[in-house]
């Protein structure tokens, strides 16, 4: 895979970030990444992105979990070893709330933290691209792809919407 040179452009406050962000898109920029040390109110309304789907995965992740937690209890006390405990009834709905509850939290947090891991790309050997350690910080990032062509046009984009500081990170051979 081919490694891509960027531009980035810094920023000391979430609304001047937001500001470039606006006059880059009105420029039909295209913006590779935005870095936040926190996040940033309506960014992603800025940045048009799609809403997630893995409120929607947690869902069926937990229903599954809730059917399989209550159905395995349904199993085990009326066919697989019915035990008769103070005289309640062997299919006795109200003392397996609490199991398929429990269950259907377990399957829904792992359906979300493993969504969320392979949709993001991380995991144990995933490639780590830290430009700049101090946007981790205090500072706000743009980062413009940029080849030979369109390097001096993006710094001078950059400089345009109020970039404190610009750099260049070439590709690590």
């Amino acid at each position: 895979m081919k490694q891509k040179t960027y531009v980035s452009g810094y920023f000391n406050d979430d609304k001047d970030l937001i500001v470039a962000i606006k006059k880059l898109q009105e420029k039909e920029v295209v913006i590779a990444d935005v870095r936040t040390p926190f996040p940033v109110h309506g960014l992603d309304t800025v940045l048009n992105l799609r809403r997630s789907r893995l409120p929607k995965a947690g869902f069926v992740a937990g229903a599954v979990g809730l059917i399989v937690g209550f159905g395995f209890q349904a199993w085990v006390f009326t066919t697989g070893w019915p035990l008769n405990f103070g005289g309640k009834p062997f299919m006795s709905v109200p003392s397996f709330i609490p199991v398929a509850f429990e269950v259907t939290v377990l399957f829904a947090a792992l359906a979300l933290v493993f969504g969320f891991l392979i949709r993001s790309g991380l995991g144990p050997g995933a490639p780590v691209e830290i430009f700049d350690e101090e946007v981790s910080n205090d500072r706000f990032q743009i980062l413009l792809t940029a080849n030979a062509t369109k390097m001096e046009s993006s710094q001078q984009l950059l400089h345009e919407v109020g970039a404190l500081g610009i750099k260049i990170h070439e590709p690590k051979s």
